[in-house]
């Protein structure tokens, strides 16, 4: 069974100029001392990221220093959505001209919404929006988003134009997970990413941003044991498993 990576396939290499670069400096300087290790991050058009699919922001980074780390295993970061209850996923025209990930979008917001959370997702444009999150295009296939602050989701999913070429299930499963990290779910094999995604085993670290064990849901991961495994298989569904629906539920 082929596993596919949603991260970043890039090094570490500060790039951009002026105000971006020094920005940047400061947010890999605050992950470094929140306890990222260094070749977990990577700075990629002028934004950094840590566990190869995560977005962190100035204000996230700093939010990390404040929080202190938590050494629980797995599963939820420390900064969770707060008084959100309607999340607007505004497509870009890009985004909409693929007709998989267009569908696989649909797909991914009923799969939150059959669940009877705390909250709605709709297709944006919409009004009454507590957040907004916006879905765009990145090369390859898969994806990369980044994790709450303030209350709030993170504002982006990127979805990699090569999942065209996958089937609708797999374009579910990689828009669904995004979302997931959006609203403070980290990847549930974060511990050893050869779970899901085979090779030498990698740990992404718990790293102040938290990776904390929701109740009720296992503190080991197994391979197609959730949506939030770091990597997923060509014969992914997107159907959230039962540790997935018990840790939405319990949070959200």
């Amino acid at each position: 069974m082929r596993k596919l990576s949603m991260a970043l396939l890039a090094g570490i290499a500060l790039v951009g100029c002026g105000g971006e670069q020094n920005e940047n400096q400061e947010i890999v300087s605050n992950l470094v001392e929140a306890g990222f290790p260094a070749d977990d991050i990577m700075v990629v058009d002028n934004a950094v990221f840590v566990g190869r699919d995560a977005h962190v922001t100035l204000e996230a980074s700093r939010e990390m220093l404040q929080t202190g780390n938590e050494t629980v295993e797995q599963y939820r970061t420390t900064n969770l959505m707060s008084g959100i209850t309607k999340i607007c996923i505004n497509p870009t025209s890009t985004f909409n001209s693929y007709s998989r990930l267009s569908a696989g979008l649909d797909a991914a917001i009923a799969n939150y919404n059959n669940l009877g959370l705390s909250f709605t997702m709709v297709r944006g444009p919409s009004t009454g929006c507590s957040a907004n999150i916006t879905a765009t295009t990145m090369s390859g296939a898969g994806g990369s988003a980044g994790f709450p602050s303030g209350g709030k989701p993170y504002g982006t999913i990127n979805i990699g134009t090569g999942l065209q070429s996958y089937s609708a299930g797999v374009n579910k499963h990689v828009i669904s997970h995004e979302l997931g990290h959006c609203i403070g779910f980290r990847h549930s094999d974060y511990y050893n990413r050869s779970i899901s995604c085979g090779g030498a085993a990698t740990n992404e670290g718990t790293a102040g941003v938290g990776a904390i064990l929701i109740p009720g849901t296992p503190s080991t991961a197994t391979s197609g044991g959730s949506v939030m495994n770091s990597c997923f298989s060509s014969s992914s569904t997107g159907t959230w498993t039962s540790s997935d629906r018990t840790a939405l539920n319990y949070l959200y």
